[in-house]
């Protein structure tokens, strides 16, 4: 399944959470990807986005026009100083849904997988909960950013998702990797004098989900993206189906 989009990136609207925490700063839930890279267009507000990794604490300023980006690896936590609002990009789409990000708890959470999945779980009031899970890995953020120990809580992360990694080769597979072949199938086609699938272009439209979502950062306005079937080449394109969000890990 290709997506429309290009290089198949998942698109979500995102107003970050302005909860007041236990350091006194407003925001959403650190956590970290493994395998997918991330970017924020700041659309509103002022805030910043607070990084740690091998290299060490930063804390990059946003605002209104600013595009940050960052790689696996990077724990990212969201501040916002003031209605923060942000277009988010993710690389592979479908892979963040389907769990490509471990929060920042405590070692004795991260050490427990049921204890792991009861503390990431949005049960009963959603606002609550994800308030809740916040507040516990920005306990463990504050420990990372004192006491060290991130190749320890890397190793926990793979521990944690080590079960979905054929899962999420499928995706990326099926989604970002196709993107790129058709592009080179394009490419060569071109060299040949081969125009035919000039003649198949398309247009989508992605429908904004009505109500908002509690996502890891702030409130999710997720896009149910169509999907394209990949199609034999230089045919003609297959209809667009939805295909809504499965779980929001933005």
């Amino acid at each position: 399944m290709v997506t429309p989009l290009p290089g198949g990136v998942g698109i979500s609207g995102l107003t970050v959470y302005d909860w007041e925490a236990a350091d006194g700063l407003c925001g959403g839930t650190p956590h970290m990807h493994l395998v997918c890279s991330e970017a924020y267009v700041v659309i509103g507000g002022e805030g910043s986005v607070q990084t740690l990794t091998g290299s060490g604490f930063a804390d990059t300023p946003l605002r209104a026009g600013d595009v940050v980006g960052f790689t696996p690896g990077t724990i990212h936590r969201l501040v916002n100083a003031g209605d923060l609002r942000l277009v988010v990009l993710m690389q592979n789409s479908g892979l963040p849904e389907a769990g490509d990000a471990v929060f920042t708890f405590p070692a004795s959470v991260l050490a427990d997988p049921d204890a792991y999945q009861a503390a990431a779980a949005l049960t009963g009031d959603h606002g609550a909960a994800a308030r809740r899970r916040r507040d516990l890995a920005l306990e463990g953020f504050m420990d990372l950013r004192r006491e060290g120990g991130l190749p320890e809580f890397h190793a926990a992360a793979h521990r944690l998702k080590r079960e979905l990694l054929d899962q999420w080769v499928i995706r990326w597979r099926d989604g970002a990797l196709t993107a790129a072949e058709e592009t080179g199938r394009q490419l060569e086609r071109l060299k040949a004098g081969d125009l035919s699938h000039l003649d198949h272009g398309a247009v989508s439209r992605l429908e904004r989900l009505e109500d908002p979502l509690f996502g890891m950062c702030g409130l999710l306005h997720p896009y149910a993206a169509p999907t394209l079937p990949a199609r034999p080449l230089g045919g003609p394109p297959e209809s667009l189906h939805p295909h809504p969000p499965e779980e929001q890990f933005r």
